[in-house]
């Protein structure tokens, strides 16, 4: 799979997240996914599911402000805003494995918008 396929399916993912889709995570995310985020650090996949999988679907949009692929990571810094006005600006690692599955996602905080 090209560096470009694999940065649709990160594209993807936010979409999908957003849209409450997780068929298209339980096919996308590596059985040994591990999440990190500073309030959840190292979520297996079962954890992310627990903990972060209740808030897709909530109306929540992600505005893409960049994306960059750089060997089998792809950098996404996005725009968040929920139905209630609040949302913010992140960083997100997504590395790929061999199977061009999302094997680890790292979540760097930005800045409220």
């Amino acid at each position: 799979m090209s560096s470009e396929d694999r940065r649709q399916i990160a594209l993807a993912s936010y979409q999908a997240f957003a849209a409450g889709d997780r068929s298209f995570f339980e096919e996308r995310l590596s059985e040994a996914f591990r999440f990190s985020a500073p309030p959840d650090p190292h979520l297996d996949r079962d954890g992310w599911f627990e903990r972060c999988w209740p808030g897709a679907g909530a109306g929540q949009t992600f505005e893409i402000i960049r994306s960059v692929e750089a060997g089998d990571e792809v950098i996404v810094t996005y725009r968040l805003r929920r139905p209630d006005g609040t949302g913010g600006f992140n960083t997100e690692v997504l590395t790929f494995d061999g199977d061009d599955r999302i094997a680890r996602t790292e979540v760097y905080f930005g800045w409220d918008a």
